[in-house]
Order: C-alpha cells, then sequence, then structure tokens
C-alpha cells in the first residue's frame, strides 16, 4: 500500500465528516428555529433545505447525515490507526474500509437517485459528503489486500483494537458520539406540532357500486390539454387556488391528508399543483379578496427556497388574519425572505398568467380541479380520493 494512500483515505473522511456535520447543523437549526433559513438555499433546485425536511433524510427518526457522520468517523479511525505502515494488517485495514466503502457508496446510489430523481433538488452539503465516501471507495479499492479473507482475522484484528491505547481510545469516543447523535438529536417534534393534524385517509368509505358509477361519470368528461400530465407524471392534480378564499381552506384541510399519502406512495408518477386564481383585481379578475395577490406572490417567492406549501399552510391556518404586512412577516419568518416590497411587481405578472390560464382552461371561481386534465367540482373526500385512484388506474399505475 503506497503511502498516499493513507493520506487521502484521511481526507476523503474529513471531507465526508465535514459534510455531515453541516447537514446535521441545517437540520438542527431547522427543527429548533422556524425561522431559519439555510446558508445553502441557492434555489428551489439547489436546496438543502427541501432535501433535508424530505422523508428522505431520516431512517426510523435517525438523520441520514448522522450516518454518514458516524460512517466517516469510523473510516476515519481506522485509517489514523491502522495504516501506518505496508504490513499486511494494513492491508487488511483497507479492505475492511472498502468493505464499508462500498456500503457508502449503495447509500450515495440510492439518496442521489431519491434527490435527482424523487425530489428533484440537490444537497450541496450531501453532495460533500457523496464526494467523499466515491473518494474513500477508489482509494480503498486500490489499497486494499484481498477481502474474501478478512473475515478469518477479524476477531484477531478487534483484539489488537482493544490492546492498542489510541485505537481503543478514538473507538470509546467515536461510540459515545455515535449513540449521541443517535439518541440526543432532536427528533421532528418541533415542526410537527406547528402543524393541524393530517387525517390518513377519507373517513367516508364508497360501495364497489358508487367506485363504479363515479368511475362512469368520469369517463364520460372531456380533457382539457392545459392541465395534462407530462414526463414521468402519469397522474396531475391541479387546483386553481385563492389563498383568501374559505371553500380553498376547506378542501386544502379536507384534501392534504390523501394528496400526502399518493405523493408517499407514487413520489415519481403522482404530483400536485397549484395554480393562482386569485379573486382581486390587482393579479386576478376582480373580487373582494384585498390580499390573495400579495398571498400568491409570497407563496411563490418561498419556493424558491422550498418553503411554499409550509407558507401557504400557514395562510390557510391564518386566513381570517390575512393582510399585507402579515403576509410580508410570515414569508420573513417561514422563508427568511425579506424584500417583498421590492419582488411583488417583478412577480405579480406571474401570478395573473395563472389567472389567464385558468380562464382558459374554464375556471370560473375557486377552488376548482383538474384530475388528468378532467374538471371536477368540489368533491367529497371520499370521491376525490376515487378520483385520483381512478386516474392511476387508467395511467397502468394501479391495478
Amino acid at each position: 500500500m503506497a503511502r498516499w494512500h493513507r493520506t487521502a483515505l484521511i481526507l476523503f473522511a474529513l471531507l465526508t465528516l465535514g459534510g455531515a456535520v453541516a447537514a446535521l447543523y441545517v437540520e438542527y437549526r431547522m427543527l429548533t428555529d422556524p425561522t431559519y433559513s439555510s446558508f445553502c438555499n441557492v434555489n428551489a433546485t439547489v436546496n438543502c433545505e427541501q432535501v433535508l425536511e424530505s422523508s428522505y433524510a431520516r431512517v426510523y427518526g435517525i438523520p441520514v447525515a448522522a450516518g454518514g457522520a458516524i460512517w466517516a468517523g469510523l473510516v476515519l479511525i481506522l485509517s489514523l490507526t491502522g495504516l501506518a505502515d505496508r504490513s499486511e494488517k494494513s492491508s487488511r485495514v483497507a479492505g475492511y474500509i472498502f468493505v464499508l466503502a462500498t456500503i457508502g457508496l449503495a447509500a450515495v446510489f440510492y439518496y442521489g437517485y431519491t434527490s435527482f430523481f424523487v425530489l428533484k433538488a440537490a444537497c450541496p452539503l450531501c453532495l460533500t459528503m457523496d464526494a467523499g465516501i466515491i473518494g474513500v471507495f477508489l482509494v480503498s479499492a486500490a489499497a486494499a489486500g484481498s477481502v474474501s479473507a478478512l473475515p478469518k482475522y477479524l476477531a484477531s484484528d478487534l483484539g489488537g483494537v482493544a490492546r492498542n491505547g489510541m485505537a481503543a481510545t478514538m473507538t470509546v469516543i467515536w461510540l459515545a458520539a455515535s449513540l449521541a447523535l443517535v439518541f440526543a438529536f432532536p427528533k421532528q417534534t418541533v415542526a410537527a406540532a406547528q402543524e393541524e393534524a393530517v387525517p390518513a385517509s377519507p373517513v367516508e368509505t364508497l360501495t364497489p357500486e358508487q367506485i363504479a358509477e363515479w368511475d362512469r361519470w368520469l369517463d364520460a368528461q372531456p380533457r382539457v390539454s392545459d392541465v395534462m400530465p407530462s414526463g414521468d407524471v402519469k397522474v396531475l392534480v391541479v387546483k386553481f387556488n385563492d389563498y383568501q378564499c374559505p371553500a380553498c381552506r376547506q378542501t386544502w384541510a379536507e384534501y392534504r391528508g390523501i394528496v400526502a399519502k399518493y405523493e408517499q406512495q407514487y413520489p415519481k408518477v403522482f404530483k400536485f399543483e397549484y395554480h393562482d386564481f386569485p379573486l382581486e383585481g390587482e393579479c386576478g379578475f376582480g373580487g373582494l379578496h384585498n390580499f390573495a395577490c400579495e398571498a400568491a406572490v409570497a407563496v411563490r417567492l418561498a419556493q424558491t427556497k422550498g418553503k411554499d406549501r409550509q407558507l401557504g399552510d400557514y395562510f390557510y391556518s391564518h386566513q381570517d388574519e390575512l393582510s399585507r404586512d402579515m403576509v410580508k412577516k410570515a414569508l420573513r419568518d417561514v422563508a427568511g425572505i425579506d424584500d417583498f416590497d421590492e419582488q411583488y411587481p417583478k412577480v405579480l405578472p406571474t401570478v395573473h398568467a395563472d389567472a389567464v390560464l385558468g380562464t382558459k382552461v374554464g375556471v370560473n371561481g375557486t377552488p376548482t380541479f383538474f384530475i388528468n386534465g378532467i374538471k371536477v367540482p368540489s368533491l367529497r373526500p371520499a370521491y376525490f380520493d376515487a378520483a385520483i385512484g381512478y386516474a392511476l388506474r387508467k395511467a397502468g399505475v394501479q391495478s
């Protein structure tokens, strides 16, 4: 094993550890400070928070970044204490690192896929961890001896760790730090406590006869091409929305558990989109909702930080309190954006463009829903759920 192998492994392990610790810091701040906005949120696509807030960022409540830190710490210990010379033992230690790196590389592929193809967002801190893991894999592959012989020596090598004072001390510190990360890191209760309970499924259950009748009605409806799914998305639900509309708030409360269910079950093929149709003359087509345009613009601005859903939920939960000042404060608190007045006239035309699209496809009030191009009225939750199931079956996603 060449001398540079050890140096390279140490540097790549430190790179992984640094990315993991930074990601854990961001997660900690998000959990403990609702006003926090990460330093690595560049836009809606390059956005740490969008990735770290997703369901893929934790396994059984434990941050994936914690696993990265634990992994990197172990690789660092092995590199520092087991690769000091060119002996057979050093070659075996490189083999142990290669085994760890192979496991790490599998995680890189899995989480890379979910990031780019499911969440469609990139976390620079996660990519830093990925780069370190790939580096460890490549270097350890070059330095390792026969991996097949490792089980024969594992027990004696572990005994050697216990007899090596520095290695034993570092291992104890690593174990203590790992347990602290697993058991002491804050759970996702702070953010969850701020939200209303989300129903898992509709309370009403439709009979097979009702579903068949509902399917026949849906079969007979025309489809509007402007709101049809495209690309990998097979089922697209579009809601033309006004954040100051009481009926929009009601359907938000009734449907969001259903939407969350399908987003979780079919992350690649199911998509829910909001389109703005404010009942306010400034950006829509007239009405009495004096702050609907402000709310729509604020949600679009929050989308650049991956906080659009959170801000929209906040507006629905505090609909009776909407005012321009409240919208500005909520945007600052939720998404960390404080230039609302400057951005407002720039974003307003995009809201109006949504309203124009709504008029084109036949929207004359809010909320109006389209499911795979089929215009449906505000439905009881069980029928909304059944309409999505119908679309999934027609798309060949559900049997």
